[in-house]
């Protein structure tokens, strides 16, 4: 520890020599009974506390903390974090200064602890006007690995991940939409800790890794969205996938009917998956028991509770290819999973990085052509005087977004640079003339493209989702 430290960024005059640091975070020890270890730029405090027996805590145990006064240490977030339960480990982010790096990561022994930290001291006043963000820490243990050929089946692709990688736990595989038999052209690979993810990434990564002969693309797979239990248990949706495409909205109804006459509210499909919505959870619980795993139309399907999402995310949502703006307020991480192919190769539908996520790219949309004969009537219309789930493309949507609201149209103005390899890479930024002298004069993505067409749909998704919904 230094000899003198103090937090110039956020006006606190508290002042400790190294000699008072070491003696508080003594203490502390000595009155908890836990050990200190500082390593890799973090300081751990516990991991396992005294006494502890058995593996270490499952997955959703762990908070993530933001926003933490630079010259705070454990001596004085331990006692806070203590009041939602057992700390089973500490870990707080250090700079070599002595400073803190003003974020931590607190891992309880229960969930249960970890979501009562959330609600009690998110948002808490740690010091006069100084206010930490507490939410959960998602421990990735799952890898996209895409550019796989669809032929090949889920035991193929498991016993070749666990050739060339170490912990591997399981393979998701998902069949195509149109074509039971292949595969989607990507998996999910699941290891049995966050690290042997990490190890395993860092092999593959480089893109010159293949399997098969193909050339594997690899990335950190979307986490898990968590929802807390007590919301969980008021779900009364089920989620439904690898649906055929040929299925329909009444046959599923009657299906999930069979067990119980009356029972399906309503049916809301979308190309292969589907929401099966009751009148009363128990009986959506009794169905998801029943028909998991049933077949309808020859598919064998899934069936499980659906995740529900807040109303603001549901424009954000739409974006990203999951539902309409004025479809189900509804979202599960299958569907997720699903939908995020990454759009390998050169996608017809671009896969963004928005905010540090992924976004996934939308899933293949059914286009019908109709037979256009001598003599058809055709009535001239704008296109304004369409619904916006008439667009597919978000450069559309953001021109039909701005009329909407009664505004000149975006302007576009492209940026290049070249790359470490020699390519030309774009990036779009785009001013809303009507919204130009407010809050934000301009939206540019913080990522590059290859193609024009994908730089300007890039940033076009990203000015909405800043936007907000219509």
């Amino acid at each position: 520890m230094n000899e003198e430290n103090t937090d110039g960024t956020n006006g606190c005059s508290k002042v400790r020599t190294g000699t008072q640091n070491e003696a508080a975070l003594l203490a502390l020890m000595e009155k908890t009974g836990y050990n200190m270890v500082q390593e890799n730029g973090q300081r751990k405090f516990g991991g396992p506390p005294p006494g502890w027996e058995g593996p270490p805590p499952p997955r959703g145990c762990e908070v993530f903390v933001g926003k933490i006064p630079r010259d705070m240490y454990e001596d004085e977030l331990v006692p806070v974090f203590e009041r939602a339960g057992k700390i089973y480990e500490f870990r707080l982010m250090m700079e070599f200064s002595g400073e803190n790096r003003g974020y931590a990561f607190v891992m309880y022994t229960t969930k249960e602890e970890a979501q009562l930290a959330i609600r009690i001291l998110n948002n808490y006043e740690i010091r006069p006007g100084k206010f930490i963000g507490v939410c959960v820490s998602l421990d990735n243990c799952r890898l996209f690995i895409g550019a796989i050929p669809k032929e090949k089946k889920k035991e193929e692709i498991l016993d070749e991940m666990k050739k060339v990688t170490e912990g591997v736990v399981d393979v998701i595989v998902y069949p195509s939409a149109t074509d039971k038999t292949k595969n989607r052209g990507f998996a999910f690979v699941e290891y049995e800790s966050h690290r042997a993810a990490a190890m395993a990434r860092r092999k593959l990564i480089p893109g010159t890794f293949q399997l098969w002969g193909h050339t594997i693309q690899v990335d950190w797979a979307d986490p898990e969205k968590e929802v807390d239990e007590e919301t969980m248990q008021r779900v009364k949706v089920l989620y439904v996938r690898n649906l055929m495409i040929s299925t329909t909205e009444e046959t599923i109804k009657a299906e999930f009917n069979k067990f119980k006459p009356g029972a399906v509210e309503r049916v809301k499909k979308l190309r292969d998956y589907a929401f099966v919505h009751f009148f009363n959870r128990e009986d959506a619980v009794a169905a998801m028991s029943v028909m998991n795993g049933k077949c309808i139309d020859g598919a064998s399907i899934e069936v499980t509770l659906a995740k529900p999402v807040n109303k603001e995310n549901t424009w954000r949502q739409h974006l990203n290819g999951q539902i309409s703006p004025n479809s189900e307020n509804l979202l599960v991480y299958a569907n997720k999973e699903e939908s995020h192919s990454k759009s390998l190769g050169k996608p017809p539908t671009l896969p963004t990085r928005l905010n540090g996520q992924h976004s996934p790219s939308p899933p293949e949309i059914e286009r019908c052509t109709y037979p256009f004969f001598p003599g058809t009537k055709l009535t001239p219309i704008s296109m304004y005087s369409l619904k916006s789930n008439h667009f597919n493309s978000a450069v559309m949507h953001l021109d039909y977004y701005c009329n909407k609201n009664n505004w000149a149209p975006p302007e576009y103005y492209l940026y290049s640079t070249t790359s470490q390899d020699g390519k030309v890479l774009l990036v779009y930024k785009i001013v809303i003339p009507a919204i130009a002298n407010g809050s934000q004069s301009y939206f540019m993505p913080d990522k590059l493209c290859t193609t024009l067409e994908d730089a300007k749909e890039l940033a076009a998704q990203f000015t909405l989702l800043h936007l907000g919904p219509f």
